[in-house]
């Protein structure tokens, strides 16, 4: 039996988990009411593996998500206003507005994104641990994808070169039983996918990802082990997500049975009585801490609500464009550039010499775009 942490951390623990289900809940509900468009992917029965595996990683290490990574925003500690206002589409929200329900980022807290292809953040956290051993840092980073993503071909790629670059990833299959509506045996031929990497010198291990307790055990572990040795390893948390796919999804490839034997197993009450039992809470603190939870949830969603739409005239800013007709931006930071250069140039101040590489670097942009314009005349 995995013993509990301290009594803080127990709370804190249950905390986190109520206030990502009740999140989730009512981000629900704001879809069915129009105020969250596109894709919507929740989480609702996963806390417990969003939270044990977090929970092992310290503040500086990297973070890395699927689309269905409201959970992992929140438990990073991006605050519930600035998630809410994303899906919402509003400028107050963690990428402006511009990443919607599958891109929710926070670089401040090293979350490094949802990701809306599958298995397309695997080589990117490669490349994030990298950059950490070539900066010669301890950090290590936690990958997170599904069942599904494990048949793409990013993921042999990635585990193969992180095993022969010898890089500090732990990668963790979120397995929810279902590829999208595909369940595993249907999908993979491998169903043991702790074993997945091993012909690819990834060695893995498996927790139990309903229960909070048994996941932080396993990736704490891992996390350890990487951050010593500088070796990737593979860790499947067995769980299962008690709504569909997405808010589009009908659910007509399981039976309701097989959902109601899962949800014998939520994660969140059995969290919350095992604290009770061992004296870390009473019932009426467990119930506070839902209420809190609802409470904050509320206030995100008038937060929300009363944040702007991204104006008409920012389209264009931070989008990488080459292109003579719409000009966008080269960079991440062209924009700010651009405009930092325009407001020297009007007040007659600032230095020459920054103003200078400014330009530039905006000339490189334009002879990126003529040449890519040159190869489609050519083709």
């Amino acid at each position: 039996m995995v013993a509990l942490p301290d009594p803080a951390n127990a709370r804190e623990w249950l905390e986190s988990m109520t206030l990502i289900r009740r999140f989730e809940e009512r981000a629900a509900e704001m879809y069915a009411r129009a105020k969250i468009g596109g894709f919507l992917h929740l989480s609702i029965g996963e806390e417990a593996t969003i939270v044990g595996s977090a929970r092992a990683l310290r503040d500086d290490d990297y973070l890395i998500s699927t689309y269905r990574s409201h959970g992992h925003a929140l438990v990073r500690g991006t605050p519930p206003e600035n998630v809410m206002a994303e899906l919402f589409g509003r400028v107050d929200g963690c990428s402006r507005g511009r990443g919607g329900s599958m891109h929710m980022f926070d670089l401040e807290r090293r979350f490094m994104g949802g990701y809306g292809i599958v298995g397309g953040n695997l080589p990117v956290a490669a490349g994030i641990a990298l950059a950490s051993d070539h900066k010669d840092t301890d950090e290590i980073t936690l990958c997170v994808f599904g069942d599904g993503a494990s048949n793409q071909g990013t993921f042999g790629e990635t585990l193969n070169i992180a095993a022969l670059w010898q890089l500090p990833v732990v990668f963790m299959v979120t397995n929810n039983q279902f590829g999208m509506g595909t369940a595993l045996r249907r999908h993979s031929a491998v169903t043991d996918l702790q074993r997945k990497g091993e012909s690819l010198g990834v060695p893995g291990t498996r927790c139990d990802g309903m229960d909070v307790l048994d996941t932080n055990r396993v990736v704490s572990e891992a996390v350890e082990r990487v951050r010593e040795e500088r070796l990737p390893l593979l860790v499947e948390a067995v769980t299962y997500r008690f709504r569909g796919h997405s808010m589009a999804d009908p659910e007509q490839y399981r039976s309701k049975e097989e959902v109601e034997e899962w949800r014998a197993r939520d994660p969140i009450p059995a969290f919350g009585e095992k604290l009770i039992r061992e004296g870390v809470l009473d019932e009426a603190s467990r119930a506070q801490i839902d209420a809190d939870a609802i409470a904050r949830v509320d206030a995100a969603v008038e937060f929300a609500d009363a944040s702007p739409l991204p104006a008409p005239q920012t389209l264009y800013e931070d989008v990488y464009v080459l292109d003579r007709e719409v000009r966008g931006s080269y960079s991440l930071h062209t924009t700010e550039l651009r405009r930092e250069e325009e407001a020297a140039e009007r007040d007659g101040a600032g230095d020459r010499s920054e103003i200078g590489q400014q330009q530039r670097e905006r000339e490189v942009a334009q002879q990126m775009t003529d040449a890519v314009g040159l190869s489609e005349e050519t083709s």
